[in-house]
């Protein structure tokens, strides 16, 4: 699908932009640690944003576009483990720097960041380098909580985008660990991390380290509970870029479909193929797709998109075009990666 979709919602990307500035100076002051670079990045990221999408001639668009990639780097972003819901804008800054700047280092960075956020179509690589990047975060940032919290996360997620048992293990050993922040432990994926440790020596699949670990993980989950910081990891700021819901007179996509559109669309095509209408619902229906993804880069909280999302791309797999099954693709990529923890994902990777 076209990347060029453009959003009409206008916010005014100077005070996104103020606020990038106000982040690297309360950083700057307080002392850089892993979580105000990760909050800083992360508004560089919505003025990013703001910018592609109404300002991309800019001279701040290239600025934007440079730190993402130096910023991006130095905190090894990657897909897998960033929950900003930017990963279209991560790519679109790395192609520009990649094409447009001097520095061998910076295009470097831009590369190896394409390597990431083109990797949605090769799990088991995105798997190893979200486990490469995270670790070395922890040797940057030693004894960082955030940090050695993503490094867990980074295996969890790898087993529910592979299934690979390894990646399973590898998180069972590393939250058992003592030096594991055991107390903050987040809700989104720690719940279920918790979960499985006390099937793994009921159910098959499970070796005996896996047992072991599973075992110690849950005795010292145990002695902190009572005092245990149960959070949900989301402390970068995105109220000001946008609200979580898309209003209802909000158009997206080259047809200008609001959410209703979006909706009836997908009612209509489904109707229509229940009559063998087949590969003739193609157009429109990679249209109500392009639709959702221009969606997603200006609402990506918003909480109905994960179900859209999920319905488009169950929509499409009922045709067999080209078209169709790379609209199904995209769709399927941004689901299961920067939305993992919806029920929508789940049923994509259960399957």
């Amino acid at each position: 699908m076209p990347a060029a979709v453009r959003a009409t919602l206008e916010v005014d990307p100077s005070v996104l932009y103020a606020q990038m500035k106000d982040a690297y100076a309360k950083g700057a002051s307080a002392g850089w640690n892993f979580r105000s670079q990760e909050i800083y990045l992360s508004t560089i990221f919505n003025a990013g944003r703001a910018y592609s999408l109404q300002y991309p001639n800019d001279p701040a668009y290239a600025e934007l576009a440079t730190l993402t990639v130096g910023i991006g780097t130095g905190l090894h972003y990657n897909p897998l483990t960033n929950h900003d819901g930017a990963l279209w804008w991560v790519r679109e800054a790395a192609d520009w720097v990649s094409k447009h700047s001097e520095d061998l280092t910076l295009i470097s960075e831009a590369q190896a960041l394409l390597r990431r956020v083109n990797s949605e179509d090769d799990p088991q690589e995105l798997a190893r380098l979200a486990d490469a990047d995270a670790t070395a975060n922890v040797k940057a940032y030693p004894g960082d909580v955030d940090a050695l919290l993503i490094q867990c996360e980074a295996p969890w997620r790898a087993w529910l985008l592979t299934h690979d048992p390894q990646w399973r293990s590898l998180a069972l050993a590393r939250a058992a660990a003592p030096g594991f922040p055991i107390a903050h432990l987040p809700t989104n994926w720690g719940s279920e991390l918790v979960n499985v440790a006390s099937g793994a020596s009921k159910e098959r699949g499970f070796s005996s380290a896996d047992v072991a670990n599973a075992r110690t993980f849950l005795t010292r989950l145990k002695a902190v509970d009572p005092l245990r910081v149960i959070v949900t990891v989301n402390a970068l700021p995105h109220d000001a870029y946008l609200t979580t819901l898309a209003p209802a007179d909000e158009y997206f996509g080259p047809m200008n479909m609001s959410i209703l559109e979006i909706e009836n669309r997908l009612k209509h095509i489904n109707f229509m193929l229940d009559y063998n209408y087949g590969n003739e619902e193609s157009d429109m229906a990679t249209q109500v797709a392009r639709a959702i993804v221009d969606m997603q880069k200006v609402y990506p909280r918003d909480r109905d998109l994960p179900m859209l999302m999920y319905w488009c791309y169950t929509t499409l797999q009922r045709m067999t075009d080209r078209q169709s099954k790379e609209s199904a693709r995209v769709l399927r990529a941004i689901l299961t990666i920067e939305y993992q923890d919806s029920p929508q994902a789940r049923k994509l990777l259960g399957s």
